[in-house]
């Protein structure tokens, strides 16, 4: 799953408090209906709870936040293909439910007041709080759920489609109550995937194109609102003092700054020069460089920036260099692995990154559901019925990448890469990597939409170089990056598969036939396979989460033994910068490390800093 409460009426008069779950007889099935609803055992938090541990629900409001991003927008509707949506444009709005970041796989009810659902999750039905409200005042009603759900499914972009492919139809049951309908009972993820549905206005959209690129400030229900709008350059948003959800239990101490301006930057030095200079107030570093050496600044050493390296618990995901197997020559798992040999990350972590990160060795890393050594046998359960449709390397050799000694010298890489192109019928002629058969030479580009990268692609291709196969390197801006990708008009880019604890729906998208033909979807990389798509299909109908994890790491064995990507690498650290006139709250949640909407304006500290003073 990749997803993405209580509270006083608004307008103060009475408290709302949802009544614990309650199992009730429907003819031969039991049918739970409760305030919150996990995928596994029950939820944590009682329906009268107070704030999570990780809020301070004392946490005070007001003051003005500078963050930064990357490239430039062109739209405020982020539900469509075509567009480039501002950030934090999405969080406008509200959805059913919200998920829980200390559980796994857990939702409370949102705008939902209650959630329904039969043992066997066959469908799941939802009633809305009579308080819900959009910016208007206009109520939330089943119709706008239902809307939503329609068009979103038919006009949205395409992750839509496949992640409520099996939900039937959404219809409505009673006044403030609504149904959703699946296609069987055997996806038992789909009522958390339906409670992260946002709730959009059906009146207001009935005058609009939904399909259409607009710049119009859209109508929402969220914490915030669009404030103020300078087209490709910045966008701010104000806080809603009339948020009706504002003190639902799982919001006091939540959305506490008055003001969030994003401003846009096309180039990442430039940003981090912006932040250096006090334009920006918080950062989260992801280059190991700068954490390392670029922060020996006086704001850090009198004070007025402070470092903060935040342990997490999240799925790692894939971050690689994806193969477009779409191209001619990519279609050889050999010819992937060979270029996929020649990836130095030994040398690269010690002399770009300080050591600071470890390879990507799973799809699904920092979490159970990674595959590691041979498989057991509850997981050949899965891959044997697969034998002669999957590489037999699954079944006999536990994954791993190759190493260097990090020195540089990667001789013992290029042999292995060699033996493997001579084996899928390539040789060097005149220096060059030329297919036997066809006399072409091996050549494609890599794309990235991010500087940054440059320092270490450039060594990789000095790399290939040796071997005869020619690598361009081609940077272009985050719009263009955008079209590229919706199109699959690449060879090789940068990509990542976020996954979360709880795989599911998603996956469809990632890695399903379908996908691969559909413009706009999350399977870049062209990934048409029988047996993959099998695996898949069993991950969303495992009845357990001892079968989801089976299933999980024998999909991720034939993800890994593909060779689809070239996998990057992964810190289970968030590594966060910010001037020093905020508060957080001392706990941090397991799931969400760094969660900037749970801190705020320590009054004191930014007087502090005005005045040109330290810690």
């Amino acid at each position: 799953m990749s997803i993405k409460r209580r509270r006083l009426l608004a307008g103060g008069a009475a408290l709302w408090v949802a009544a614990p779950a309650i199992v009730r007889a429907q003819g031969s099935s039991r049918v739970t209906v409760s305030h919150g609803f996990a995928m596994h055992g029950t939820p944590k938090y009682a329906a009268d709870a107070g704030p999570p541990d990780y809020l301070n629900p004392a946490a005070p409001k007001g003051g003005s936040v500078r963050l930064a991003a990357r490239g430039t927008f062109d739209s405020l509707h982020p539900f469509i293909v075509k567009s480039v949506p501002a950030a934090g444009i999405s969080a406008i709005w509200d959805t059913l439910c919200w998920a829980s970041r200390d559980e796994a796989s857990t939702e409370y009810g949102l705008v939902a007041e209650t959630i329904e659902w039969p043992d066997d999750r066959s469908w799941v039905a939802f009633t809305l709080r009579p308080q819900a409200r959009f910016h208007d005042g206009t109520p939330m009603t089943v119709e706008d759920v239902i809307f939503t759900f329609d068009i979103l499914k038919s006009k949205g972009a395409p992750n839509y489609a496949f992640y409520y492919h099996d939900v039937l139809k959404a219809e409505k049951v009673g006044e403030r109550k609504v149904l959703f309908t699946f296609r069987d009972s055997t996806n038992k993820e789909l009522p958390l995937i339906v409670g992260q549905l946002p709730v959009l206005p059906s009146r207001w959209w009935a005058t609009r194109d939904f399909e259409k690129v607009s710049l119009e400030i859209p109508l929402g229900s969220g914490p915030y609102k669009v404030d103020a709008v300078d087209v490709g350059r910045s966008i701010a948003y104000r806080r809603a003092d009339d948020w009706w959800a504002r003190d639902l239990w799982m919001n006091r101490g939540r959305h506490n700054f008055e003001v969030m301006r994003y401003e846009y930057y096309r180039d990442v030095t430039v940003q981090f020069e912006a932040f250096k200079a006090g334009e920006i107030d918080i950062r989260q570093e992801n280059i190991a460089r700068n954490w390392a050496t670029a922060y020996d600044i006086p704001p850090v050493r009198d004070g007025r920036i402070q470092r903060a390296e935040i342990p997490h618990e999240l799925p790692t995901g894939m971050q690689c260099f994806a193969f477009n197997t779409r191209r001619e020559y990519f279609k050889d798992r050999r010819v992937r692995e060979a270029i996929g040999t020649m990836f130095d990350f030994a040398w690269t972590n010690k002399n770009l990154f300080y050591g600071m990160y470890k390879r990507n060795i799973s799809f699904f890393g920092n979490s159970e559901l990674a595959s590691s050594g041979l498989p057991t046998p509850a997981e050949l359960k899965y891959l044997e019925p697969l034998r002669g449709k999957i590489p037999d390397e699954v079944f006999t050799r536990e994954f791993k990448l190759p190493e260097s000694d990090g020195t540089g010298n990667v001789r013992d890489l290029a042999r292995r890469a060699l033996a493997l192109l001579k084996d899928a019928g390539w040789e060097i002629k005149d220096g060059k990597m030329t297919e036997t058969r066809s006399g072409k030479k091996l050549a494609f580009e890599m794309m990235l939409n991010d500087a940054s990268f440059e320092r270490v692609v450039l060594p990789y291709r000095q790399n290939l170089e040796r071997i005869g196969i020619d690598m361009s390197v081609r940077t272009i801006d985050t719009a263009q990056f955008k079209r590229r990708e919706d199109e699959f008009d690449f060879d090789m880019m940068v990509e990542g598969f976020g996954q979360s604890l709880s795989p599911g729906n998603e996956q469809r998208d990632f890695w399903g036939s379908k996908a691969a033909a559909t413009t706009g979807s999350r399977n870049s990389i062209g990934i048409r396979d029988e047996a993959i798509d099998r695996l898949v299909e069993t991950l969303i109908a495992a009845p357990d989460r001892e079968s989801l994890v089976n299933v999980t790491r024998a999909l991720d064995r034939v993800l890994l033994w593909s060779h689809f990507v070239v996998p990057n690498w992964h810190s289970n650290t968030a590594y966060v910068a910010y001037w020093n006139r905020f508060a957080r709250p001392a706990k941090s949640a397991r799931y969400a490390p760094v969660a900037f909407d749970t801190w705020w304006i320590d009054e004191a500290k930014d007087k502090a800093l005005q005045r040109g003073g330290g810690k």
